[in-house]
């Protein structure tokens, strides 16, 4: 059984996101700020995070960061602001997702499936044996059976949809993959509205495995294309 906290100033949302997630068999812990649940994370097994951005004591965004500290278990945002910029930022600090309020309850349970299934499998073992468990470029060693990843030696600690990007990269050196492509295989839905969900995610990753991420070894731009993993022995 997983644990899902719902982290929402608004009861009423809580207590409905908590219906449908109890019927389709989860467990959920209520949070009704961001310090409530900082601590809901360190007295419980959590598996998925769906978090307000705009709370009272600790706002959604700064508890995600404070959880990505220590913390990789998915984090969906749930936010009442549509701007692209609110968005942004919050993948920028860590979230692995957004949904914009007023949301369909079943889009939600889409989402939490998704990634669950990401977090749990990362792309499932038979993915991996097909792939090679250790995928290397450079200084970069990801090992998908043991889910970790190393840059010269020290280790890197991603997200679930960090790890799978840079491993669908791993896997194609030199190929250059659009935005929607990275998204339609990392999210596993239609790339409508993507751009700006993959750069924060490639700015991201950059950001842990680059030693300059403003000019970049590794995960280069190919202008007006998208995205490849430069081939380096």
């Amino acid at each position: 059984m997983y644990n899902i906290l719902i982290c929402d100033d608004d009861r009423d949302i809580v207590s409905a996101l908590d219906i449908y997630l109890t019927s389709e068999g989860y467990r959920t812990i209520p949070a009704y700020d961001g310090e409530q649940a900082l601590r809901a994370v360190e007295e419980n097994d959590v598996h998925l995070i769906l978090m307000d951005v705009m709370m009272p004591n600790l706002d959604g965004i700064r508890a995600t960061a404070r959880l990505r500290e220590s913390c990789n278990v998915p984090i969906i945002l749930l936010t009442a602001k549509s701007e692209d910029a609110d968005k942004v930022l919050g993948l920028n600090i860590g979230a692995d997702d957004y949904v914009t309020k007023p949301f369909n309850p079943m889009e939600v349970m889409a989402r939490v499936k998704s990634q669950l299934r990401r977090y749990t499998t990362l792309g499932g073992r038979a993915e991996a044996q097909a792939a090679g468990d250790v995928l290397h470029s450079g200084g970069i060693v990801l090992d998908d059976a043991a889910k970790t990843v190393t840059v010269d030696g020290e280790p890197v600690n991603l997200t679930p949809i960090e790890f799978n990007i840079l491993r669908l990269l791993l896997q194609h050196p030199g190929q250059v993959f659009s935005t929607a492509q990275i998204y339609e295989q990392v999210w596993n839905d239609p790339a409508y509205g993507s751009e700006n969900t993959v750069a924060v995610h490639i700015r991201h990753i950059r950001e842990k495995i680059e030693i300059d991420p403003s000019d970049p070894r590794y995960i280069k731009v190919v202008w007006g294309l998208g995205y490849k993993m430069e081939k380096i022995s």
